[in-house]
């Protein structure tokens, strides 16, 4: 079985801190703020896997470089840098091919990997359930199965460190066959390994597709919380329903989907699931990875799309989320907006600039929980139209009836009268028509 541990290792010692050198590379002068804001990120992002950044470079290239991305000269002055900052490794913000990654890593003598691994490996940890897991693996794979030639690469210069030389052009050219032999053998491994995570994946899907049948026989509505990560959704879906989903101040905190079921000010059930969170320049595979996750958001009733009030960045985030959505399908659905952690905002200025961007958001604090009534109204009023404010007069040898409505409606009142039974309740407009003939007409 193939087996791919963390993409990269590094550390020699266990006592010894990881410390990476970032580098960004852009060409477009109109690029340099959005540039230095994915570095920043990229540094929070590295930081999450416990690794020290040394330092971060943002560079400007005139063109781009098929070898490097950037100029030779340029990138043996990066090199030099990691290796006076002792670094153990280099994290390129841009996309690197598998080409490009063996360039550098000759160049530079130590591990380069780019922005896509480090989410990978962010992902790998954070993974927690059996199809969670099986995206990442499905992913990590597919990232990999090119770069199977570098991983030999770095087997074959160790081989060279360590008596190469002795062997004598024989030995080496045996070394090197085996190597290729191995390749393809690797190679093997890893297409069966894909298709058994593809194979088992589907299951999941089908599985969470019955699931579905099952909640819409029910007819109870579904909201996703959706946002940019690190924004509070999580925190938000344990307020709400008194869950217990892990929530951290680090990006990425949990992959995992968690639904829970809630109740609306009009007595109408609402099932939430919290969703993974979205970032820019998410790697495409990914998207296709956790479209298992994902389409959560994809078939919800509605969606309530978090925001980071304290994010200098908020309308930038927003973009990426609408993006991811309308790559998933989802863009067209109902969304209350939210600007989360407003508590944590009191500068006026600020205030009224995130009105004027977003002057339909109910302003919230999952902490303090500022904003949770609003946000269930307006919940309910997404589906007011999917629900009744009904009396019925029952006879009591139908009490499958009222056991109906204690199942499937929001039951308010219950008297007896003679033989009948008086339920005043919310009804779903789904089940309303099955009990029209006891509604009681106001007089």
């Amino acid at each position: 079985m193939l087996v791919f541990p963390r993409m990269f290792e590094v550390r020699q010692k266990p006592e010894m801190v990881e410390r990476a050198l970032l580098v960004r590379i852009y060409f477009d002068p109109r690029d340099a703020e959005e540039s230095g804001s994915l570095l920043e990120e990229l540094g929070e992002l590295v930081r999450t896997l416990d690794i020290e950044v040394a330092e971060s470079m943002l560079i400007r290239s005139r063109e781009m470089h098929k070898k490097l991305l950037c100029g030779t000269g340029k990138a043996a002055e990066i090199a030099a840098l990691a290796r006076a900052h002792e670094c153990d490794v280099i994290v390129i913000d841009n996309g690197l091919a598998p080409s490009q990654q063996r360039e550098w890593e000759k160049l530079a003598d130590i591990c380069v990997i780019d922005r896509e691994e480090v989410i990978l490996d962010i992902f790998s940890k954070r993974a927690k359930t059996k199809d969670a897991r099986l995206q990442v693996d499905l992913a990590r794979m597919q990232y990999a199965l090119p770069r199977l030639a570098r991983m030999w690469g770095h087997l074959d210069r160790e081989a060279a460190g360590s008596g190469g030389a002795q062997s004598g052009g024989q030995g080496g050219g045996t070394s090197r066959g085996m190597g290729e032999k191995q390749i393809e053998v690797d190679r093997r491994l890893a297409h069966l390994t894909i298709d058994r995570a593809k194979r088992e994946l589907e299951v999941i899907r089908k599985q969470r597709k019955t699931q579905r049948k099952e909640r819409e026989r029910l007819e109870t509505p579904h909201a996703a919380i959706v946002g940019y990560t690190n924004v509070g959704k999580s925190t938000l879906l344990n307020l709400l329903s008194g869950a217990e989903v892990m929530a951290k101040d680090m990006l990425f905190a949990t992959l995992d989907t968690t639904t829970r079921r809630i109740e609306l000010p009009d007595g109408q059930p609402l099932l939430i699931t919290d969703t993974v969170g979205f970032i820019r320049d998410l790697p495409h595979r990914l998207v296709e990875a956790f479209k298992a996750t994902l389409e959560e958001a994809v078939l919800a009733d509605f969606l309530i799309h978090v925001h980071d009030a304290t994010s200098s960045e908020i309308e930038r985030f927003h973009d990426t989320t609408l993006e991811v959505l309308h790559e998933l399908g989802a863009h067209d659905k109902p969304i209350i907006s939210i600007l989360n952690k407003i508590d944590c905002v009191s500068d006026p200025w600020v205030l009224a600039q995130l009105h004027c961007m977003f002057p339909d958001a109910i302003r919230t604090s999952a902490v303090t929980g500022q904003g949770m009534p609003e946000l269930l109204q307006a919940c309910a009023g997404v589906l007011a139209a999917r629900v009744r404010r009904k009396d019925y007069r029952i006879p009591q040898h139908r009490a499958e009836l009222v056991s109906l409505l204690h199942r499937e409606a929001k039951v308010l009142s219950t008297e007896y009268e003679g033989d009948d039974i008086i339920v005043g309740a919310v009804v779903p407009a789904a089940i309303a028509g099955r009990l029209e003939t006891f509604a009681i007409v106001p007089a």
